[in-house]
């Protein structure tokens, strides 16, 4: 498997779970500019569209899964509601922590070792509930990844 360049996207199929990762080469303020053509090209609609992102609002490794809901300040979910014209779109969203400093700066620096090793622990997790999401749907998906660890 290997990615190609479609959409202002990189995409991979997963033939085995009928599934198309997508990772947007925009800028993350505009991520529905890549999102919005390619469900539309591939006729896959909102319910479908399993968005991941990070989430200053949760502790650092912190997993939660929804339907749906608000983009919660966060700029490339906001992106995605307006070019899907709804928020109605499942969503993984990962902890990063609120910095104490700017936010910006907090985003885009490296992790330290600490959060590298939570990070190696919480990843499995995410993939694993995004595997359960394609392969049994979103309810068991959520409670899978929202139960507490």
């Amino acid at each position: 498997m290997s990615w190609k360049s479609k959409h202002q996207a990189l995409l991979m199929t997963l033939p085995r779970h009928n599934a198309l990762l997508v990772k947007p080469q925009t800028f993350m303020n505009a991520s529905g500019d890549a999102v919005a053509p390619i469900a539309r090209f591939y006729r896959v609609t909102p319910d479908r569209i399993l968005v991941v992102s990070d989430d200053m609002d949760l502790p650092m490794g912190k997993l939660r899964m929804r339907a749906g809901g608000s983009d919660g300040g966060q700029r490339g979910l906001r992106s995605i509601a307006a070019r899907l014209g709804t928020q109605n779109f499942p969503r993984l969203r990962f902890g990063i922590g609120r910095p104490v400093y700017d936010a910006v700066g907090h985003v885009l620096s490296h992790f330290n070792e600490e959060e590298e090793e939570l990070l190696r622990e919480r990843i499995p997790v995410a993939v694993e509930g995004i595997l359960l999401w394609l392969d049994a749907g979103l309810e068991p998906a959520m409670q899978f990844v929202n139960a507490p660890r």
